[in-house]
């Protein structure tokens, strides 16, 4: 493992999580939105991840969820079909938060594995250069 391997592959850590929490954030945001029946409701977005030849891991695709989602008896809602139902995305809550406490603690350990690497690059940097 060369010197910035370390750097390298939580950056791409880092970058992976990004992207894993920015669509949790979405799906949460949005688990609540109703349309008419007519419509396809929202798809929820779930971020596939896949391993680099140099270790790290990198964003290999975004899949969505069903755009039939579930519907749902409102007949109060303005969007309600003539028997009363909308179309909700089929977002399961408690999943959706489990996964933001994982892709939390995976950006907060690559961020930590990132600050170590260079804390001990600049230590060596520092005593390289008072030789």
């Amino acid at each position: 493992m060369g010197a910035f391997d370390a750097l390298n592959i939580a950056g791409s850590g880092l970058g992976m999580h990004q992207t894993w929490l920015d669509a949790l954030a979405s799906n949460i945001a949005n688990a609540n939105t109703v349309v008419a029946t007519s419509q396809t409701a929202f798809q929820a977005q779930m971020v596939v991840a896949g391993a680099r030849p140099d270790g790290g891991v990198e964003v290999a695709g975004i899949a969505v969820s069903d755009p039939e989602g579930m519907l749902v008896h409102d007949p109060d809602n303005p969007l309600a079909d003539a028997e009363g139902y909308v179309r909700a995305p089929a977002i399961d809550m408690a999943a959706q938060m489990s996964e933001l406490i994982m892709a939390q603690r995976g950006f907060q350990a690559s961020a930590q594995v990132t600050k170590f690497a260079q804390d001990t690059y600049s230590t060596a940097i520092g005593i390289g250069g008072r030789s």
